[in-house]
């Protein structure tokens, strides 16, 4: 965990004040394929149906889907009991530009007392739940790409990536099924495939998801060519699911703050202090145009399990997040991982480096040359000195230089600073 000191000007200081920053389907089975159900049999499955589907959205048209069958075979592949504890069918999207992966739905099963065979996903436990959730894929391209839906769940505290589990849905309905290694993972021109995913979780895990409210999928990007992992288009992603009532409510509120690591990974309760948009005031970095789109004051509460990251803030926490644009017109792309920014507060006495942990980067993902991107930059401030001494005067933010995903300087040491207006 990164620590960033404030420096405090020899000449005027009483204290000095350490800032601690992060270390780190519709029914997609075959019917055809199916055998024919005597009357009786069918019978029992609508009233199979009717006792475990949830109550669907009435006002909402999209991404409904029926979890029926998938449950209903769950139960009999693992010999467990099951219950619905939640459902969503409003969709989200993802777009990297003419690829789109949407979650089109998802149910929060409860499985319990199942066969050990299927524990080791589990947490080597027998009781547990699982989320399936039905995704969609769609190439509007005029060209063929290659898409590995990776999309693993995390939730803040996890230890681990939770993934799909083929054994738990029939494996003709997985999306890792229709894009694998045996398809090549192609996903030609304007062809759109849908699939499900299941994760699932062990009882303890259950209740840390239940509590938090909430778990986040990461959606990868598409390849242009084949096996060539620097043929990327668009950005990554990230997906909120809400496991209950207060994770709906947490999901919408966060949907007002800028998406940094902080609101993504769900880490606390932000709460708006100040937030200006629109601002876009331009500067040329070398290649580069930068333009200060908007920032954010929050106050910030990190949750049990973040706590001891911020344990250095006994007055609390206020969090800065800016927002910029980059029009990258250079011969090189930008590493979003790379660039880092510094704060200058208190009439220039005093200063913080932006928090790269706080933001979610990775090594890959860049900014190409000829394109434009976002960029987001977070400062861990003192709330109380925050409130007391630096909130009514200036914050310049000084950007630069740009550099590539291997962090080395392409803008020739160039710099700008901006004001940020009141």
């Amino acid at each position: 965990m990164k620590k960033s000191l404030f420096l405090m000007s020899s000449l005027i200081l009483s204290t000095s004040i350490i800032l601690s920053g992060c270390g780190k389907s519709a029914d997609e089975t075959k019917k055809d394929d199916e055998p024919k159900k005597t009357q009786e049999e069918k019978g029992k499955d609508k009233d199979k149906v009717q006792k475990e589907e949830p109550k669907k959205d009435q006002d909402s048209t999209k991404g409904s889907a029926d979890f029926a069958s998938l449950i209903s075979y769950m139960e009999k592949e693992t010999q467990g009991k099951t219950k619905v504890l939640f459902e969503n069918n409003e969709p989200q999207v993802h777009k990297m530009e003419n690829v789109s992966i949407s979650l089109d739905a998802y149910s929060v099963v409860e499985l319990k007392d199942f066969h050990t065979d299927f524990n080791i996903p589990f947490g080597e436990q027998t009781n547990g739940g699982v989320i399936l959730a039905k995704y969609t894929v769609k190439n509007d391209m005029d060209k063929d790409v290659y898409y590995m839906p990776t999309l693993d769940a995390t939730f803040t505290g996890a230890t681990k990536d939770y993934t799909n589990d083929k054994y738990l849905i029939p494996e003709e309905d997985q999306l890792p099924t229709k894009l694998s290694y045996k398809t090549d993972y192609l996903l030609k021109a304007g062809e759109e495939v849908t699939g499900y995913i299941a994760y699932p979780f062990g009882e303890t895990d259950l209740a840390k998801i239940n509590e938090l409210g909430t778990v986040t999928v990461k959606v990868s990007k598409p390849f242009t060519e084949k096996e060539k992992y620097d043929t990327t288009i668009g950005s990554d992603g990230r997906f909120n699911l809400a496991l209950n009532t207060d994770g709906s409510k947490k999901v919408a509120s966060n949907s007002s703050f800028y998406q940094d690591k902080v609101t993504m990974d769900n880490m606390g309760e932000k709460t708006m202090l100040k937030e200006k948009s629109d601002i876009n005031e331009s500067k040329k970095i070398g290649n580069v145009n930068a333009i200060l789109e908007g920032y954010q004051f929050t106050k910030f509460t990190p949750n049990e399990v973040e706590a001891p990251r911020f344990s250095n803030f006994t007055n609390g926490v206020t969090l800065l997040t800016v927002k910029f644009k980059l029009e990258n017109k250079a011969s090189s792309e930008i590493g979003l991982s790379s660039m880092s920014s510094k704060l200058t507060v208190n009439d220039g006495k005093q200063y913080s480096l932006s928090e790269g942990m706080l933001l979610n980067y990775n090594y890959n993902e860049v900014i190409k040359a000829g394109e434009t991107g976002e960029l987001l930059q977070v400062f861990v401030l003192d709330q109380e000195q925050y409130e007391k001494i630096w909130k009514d005067k200036a914050f310049d933010i000084e950007l630069g230089p740009i550099r590539n995903k291997g962090a080395e300087d392409t803008s020739k040491g160039k710099k700008e600073t901006f004001t940020l207006p009141k």
